[in-house]
């Protein structure tokens, strides 16, 4: 009995085969794996059914139909995504971390096969970023993120990193997006040492100080800088490539919105969650909540449990008028577009929200160009491939409000590895024309 894994080892986004030979035709067996995640042990199981040759090979072979089995389909890393904590950690909070404070770790996965000749073991070892990756810390001009510098020489085309209402830096996808050879910069705006602790009141022009940086410090490929921005990162891309269309090369808006809102979950409380996020030149912008005659938050909060979001943006979206007042100028950008969303969004309706953006940029005959990566079924937690995609119910940093952020963990982990395909090959496509 052989188990093979390849890759053994290689960056977190590379797709694995996994097979086992060597086994009796028709032998049944059980795979299972094991990953220490933050120092928390992550597992999953499922059984499948050698072929006449003793082969199993899940590239070709859903696991055996079973209510126990953690997934159901034909997937080579349905073993990764539908890991689930020890249940030790699930009964102590609703977000248990994926990844350790040392994005430079690898990540090994324990893969383990159990059948009538006994038990082996292989490793399968994830990496977010090599070690000769340059990790940098940015306090200055105002600024608070870190700077990941690839270890070839430069230049490189670069890429500028918004997290969404938890705040703080997005530095997993810093790391990837240096891997793949772009100078990344994970700015934080509140939530971080020296910044506000909430996303009420920030104003805009911090990240034109931050685009401005970042070209004059690093020189990008071609003067290429694009945005990425994650939900409320997401809305906040589109509105900065709008107010500032000559400093963007390319937008990237994972499940964003496409009007502005309050503060929502992580406004000031002494403020309120209908108080203004986005503030330019000394003014606030107007946002859903503002004048709506129809908006309410009592389906979010008192809704059945586990409670959804969306549920209260929706009833904010039936008043048309407020909703033009908000909607974002994204006719203004002048740079092509991609669009990450899940028809089952719990957090606000990110497909609906796509489809205003494209309808409006057609409105205006939008020259650039524009896709968008939209799964079914799936929800607001769309990160990036190969990994844990079981945690639907989550604890928001910021309010603290427990809330599902909607999707299945096969439909997420299908938007996770369909928008990183989308994502780069929409950046290679660009960084061709620009030659």
């Amino acid at each position: 009995m052989e188990l093979i894994i390849t890759p053994t080892k290689a960056t977190i986004d590379t797709p694995r085969e996994i097979r086992v030979s060597g086994l009796q035709p028709f032998e049944t067996i059980e795979i299972s794996t094991e990953t220490l995640r933050a120092g928390i042990p992550w597992r999953s199981h499922a059984r499948f059914k050698a072929d006449v040759t003793g082969m199993v090979d899940l590239t070709q072979q859903a696991p055996l139909p079973d209510r126990d089995q953690d997934y159901q389909t034909i997937d080579p890393m349905g073993l990764i995504w539908s890991q689930t904590p020890d249940q030790i950690a699930q009964d102590h909070a609703t977000d248990t971390p994926i990844f350790s404070q040392d994005l430079f770790e690898t990540i090994a996965t324990q893969v383990r096969v159990t059948g009538v000749q006994g038990t082996i073991e292989a490793t399968l070892w994830q990496q977010l970023a090599d070690q000769g990756i340059r990790r940098i810390e940015v306090r200055e001009k105002g600024l608070v993120g870190v700077i990941y510098q690839p270890k070839t020489e430069g230049p490189h085309p670069a890429i500028m990193i918004l997290n969404g209402s938890g705040g703080g830096m997005n530095e997993p996808r810093a790391a990837l997006y240096v891997s793949r050879g772009y100078i990344a910069f994970a700015l934080a705006y509140f939530k971080a040492p020296g910044l506000s602790d909430y996303i009420s009141n920030t104003n805009l022009e911090y990240f034109k100080t931050g685009l401005d940086w970042l070209r004059h410090r690093y020189t990008p490929l071609h003067n290429f800088v694009a945005l990425n921005g994650q939900s409320r990162g997401g809305e906040l891309v589109l509105l900065l490539a709008s107010l500032f269309p000559d400093d963007v090369s390319a937008v990237i808006a994972y499940v964003p919105g496409a009007v502005i809102h309050s503060g929502q979950n992580a406004a000031d409380p002494k403020i309120g969650r209908e108080a203004p996020t986005w503030y330019y030149q000394g003014k606030a912008l107007p946002h859903l909540w503002e004048n709506n005659r129809t908006a309410s938050w009592a389906p979010f909060d008192e809704g059945p449990n586990p409670h959804r979001h969306e549920w209260a943006i929706l009833t904010a979206l039936d008043d048309p008028e407020a909703v033009e007042r908000a909607m974002i100028p994204v006719e203004k950008i002048r740079s092509p577009i991609l669009l990450i969303s899940g028809t089952d969004d719990g957090a606000w309706p990110s497909s609906r929200y796509c489809r205003m953006i494209i309808d409006r940029l057609a409105q205006y005959d939008f020259p650039y160009a524009v896709r968008w990566c939209d799964t079914p079924n799936a929800g607001h937690n769309i990160l990036f491939p190969y990994l844990p995609t079981t945690q639907i119910t989550h604890t928001h940093p910021v309010s603290g409000r427990i809330n599902s952020n909607g999707g299945c963990p096969q439909a997420n982990a299908k938007a996770n590895e369909a928008s990183w395909q989308a994502v780069q090959t929409f950046l290679t496509d660009l960084l061709k024309e620009s030659l």
